[in-house]
């Protein structure tokens, strides 16, 4: 039988100290703990986060958590199929909420507030992945949309399937946003090619590429700042 939080003493149940303080007080173990609900034959579920945050690199920094792929969660003993396919739902869940609640309130009107929006959920991907954020005439969020999911080192966009999206959704303008999972975001010359393939087309449809951005770790880089969005 698998060791469950409710076989630990009242006083260390993340539960019940939530209901009583708040989730706030709970430590990043503990938190982690009520999302994997049971443990092993040998770890309860508290135990088992403790261990997961020890392989975290550096160690307990919760971020490199979002890194691991399907196989290597499923790898860490106690975890399996089932509960990697649910942390994963859970680590994409919270990146969709992070940019949902700064579109609510964000007016797109700079690089840097469009970088902001994609940072937490495409710096430390192991996987490339390209974005298209569409904007009203005024800069306001009318949607995101993932375009393609591409290998370790390239992924593929179709300058035709952006311009369908703006036209469904009646955007004015746009920004096309990359990750490099090498987290280096200097541009390659692909990238260079096909930003200058779409600020060509958006100019002929008028619906305005705003600025290309590749996500880094931790940091970005603009095309249009640098002088390549022509």
């Amino acid at each position: 039988m698998h060791k469950k939080i409710k076989d630990l003493p009242e006083s260390e149940r993340p539960y019940e100290k939530a209901l009583r303080f708040g989730v706030s007080v709970l430590s990043d173990a503990e938190l982690l703990a009520v999302f994997l609900r049971n443990g092993t034959r040998e770890l309860t579920a508290m135990e088992l986060a403790v261990s997961m945050l020890k392989l975290c690199v550096p160690e307990g920094c919760v971020s490199s958590l979002k890194r691991m792929s399907f196989e290597e969660l499923k790898a860490i003993p106690g975890i399996g199929k089932v509960k990697a396919i649910e942390l994963m739902c859970l680590f994409e869940f919270s990146g969709r909420l992070w940019r949902a609640q700064i579109a609510e309130k964000e007016q797109f009107d700079t690089s840097a507030k469009c970088a902001s929006y994609f940072m937490q959920s495409l710096k430390g991907l192991d996987r490339e992945e390209v974005h298209l954020l569409l904007l009203d005439g005024k800069c306001r969020f009318l949607s995101d949309h993932c375009l393609s999911v591409g290998s370790v080192n390239a992924s593929v966009v179709s300058p035709r399937e952006v311009f369908l999206e703006a036209l469904k959704k009646r955007a004015v303008c746009f920004f096309i946003v990359h990750n490099h999972p090498s987290g280096d975001p200097a541009p390659s010359p692909e990238d260079v090619k096909i930003t200058a393939k779409l600020f060509k087309a958006g100019e002929l449809m008028d619906i305005r590429l705003l600025d290309s951005l590749i996500i880094g770790e931790g940091r970005y880089v603009s095309l249009r700042a640098n002088g390549l969005l022509q």
